[in-house]
């Protein structure tokens, strides 16, 4: 196998990689929009009964997945190019 067969090939599977991302990321984050306008729905007060605390401990919870998931996106980004520096 050649040196462009080989390049070829990791171009395909990083191809790959991002159209699998791109369709699964976009699923789930309509998912999550959709979980949040259902959920919303229950501020309906002539639904539902509810404390400022219990809105401020469901806020905290989403909000700290949403910190989690965007520190493991960005520790997983890899910059090729970065080096040391002071």
């Amino acid at each position: 196998m050649n040196i462009l067969s080989i390049i070829y090939l990791h171009f395909m599977n990083n191809l790959k990689k991002k159209e699998r991302f791109e369709r699964v990321a976009s699923r789930r984050v309509e998912n999550i929009l959709n979980d949040i306008k259902s959920l919303s729905k229950c501020s309906n007060k002539h639904n539902y009964e509810y404390t400022k605390t219990e809105i401020n401990k469901m806020l905290k919870a989403i909000k700290e997945e949403i910190r989690l998931m965007e520190m493991l996106f960005k520790k997983n980004l890899k910059d090729s190019n970065s080096k040391f520096n002071f």
